[in-house]
């Protein structure tokens, strides 16, 4: 392997571990507020085994007072594997993209490349993370108000699913996950300015995008106790909203999302350049 190589092969390992860190970080901090922002977008008004929240202050103090900590961090173990290896994989697969079509450009990508090479790394992302968004998505929404058995934890939700849905069922919601995540990475690659990113990015996306987050979260919630999904498709997810909440229902729980997501991207990104940082010497001392 040539000096050249080498170089290259260290720093896109050196951005997946940066990435992986800051992922962690990330959802450590702010998984509270994901979980509101979950069991709000799957509340259509018509279940029975979701309570019902005034708003995300209320949600928050109601599932801290009934379900304890354990409720306000319940799917934290698959959201810190599933933020970890979504943001170690992203950093790894766009610097690989960028790479390739840098190959005959002397190096220089134009603004439409770093955007396509973001969206690249975006839809291999969803295609590796999505059983295990699934399963968090799953366990955040068991509460005491749910009439099946619960998950025990990560690897009971797994093993009960493959058993009573198949395979399949860990790719439930990729539709709107796949449009979702290639959005979502797009925008970061649109800019190479950390100051423009923590600025743009939260609303921009947040604002754009809620109804696919929304029928994400709607498809992968669990079956009810006959085997039968509360919804079929994306496209079903689509008519039934828009039948029985309107556009409201497209934006639910929009502003847990605004809390969460704001503070989360400067968290994640400080965090990925930090921990760059502490890497370079290492890898230069190598």
């Amino acid at each position: 392997m040539s000096a050249e190589a080498s170089k290259r092969h260290q720093w896109q390992w050196e951005n997946a571990t940066a990435g992986a860190a800051a992922g962690f970080a990330t959802v450590a901090v702010m998984h509270p507020l994901d979980v509101v922002r979950t069991r709000f977008q799957v509340n259509d008004g018509r279940v029975s085994h979701l309570p019902s929240y005034k708003n995300t202050a209320h949600a928050v103090f109601t599932i801290a007072r009934s379900e304890g900590l354990r409720g306000l961090y319940a799917g934290f173990l698959p959201g810190v594997l599933g933020s970890t290896i979504s943001w170690g994989l992203y950093f790894f697969f766009y610097d690989k993209a960028k790479q390739r079509y840098a190959r005959n450009r002397e190096g220089k990508l134009s603004p439409g490349l770093h955007l396509a090479s973001a969206a690249e790394a975006g839809g291999l992302v969803s295609l590796c993370t999505n059983p295990v968004w699934l399963v968090k998505t799953r366990l955040q929404l068991q509460t005491p108000l749910h009439q099946t058995r619960p998950y025990s934890g990560i690897y009971d939700a797994f093993k009960t699913i493959l058993r009573e849905e198949g395979f399949s069922a860990f790719y439930k919601g990729i539709v709107p996950s796949l449009f979702l995540n290639s959005v979502d990475y797009a925008v970061l690659g649109a800019t190479s300015k950390l100051a423009a990113i923590l600025l743009t990015y939260p609303f921009q996306v947040q604002l754009s995008v809620p109804s696919f987050k929304v029928m994400r979260a709607r498809l992968q919630q669990r079956p009810s106790g006959d085997g039968v999904p509360r919804y079929m498709d994306t496209w079903h997810v689509v008519k039934e909203t828009a039948r029985f909440e309107g556009i409201r229902g497209y934006y639910r729980g929009i502003t847990a999302n605004l809390l969460k997501n704001a503070p989360a991207s400067s968290i994640t990104f400080i965090v990925y350049e930090n921990v760059l940082k502490l890497l370079k010497p290492t890898i230069r001392n190598d």
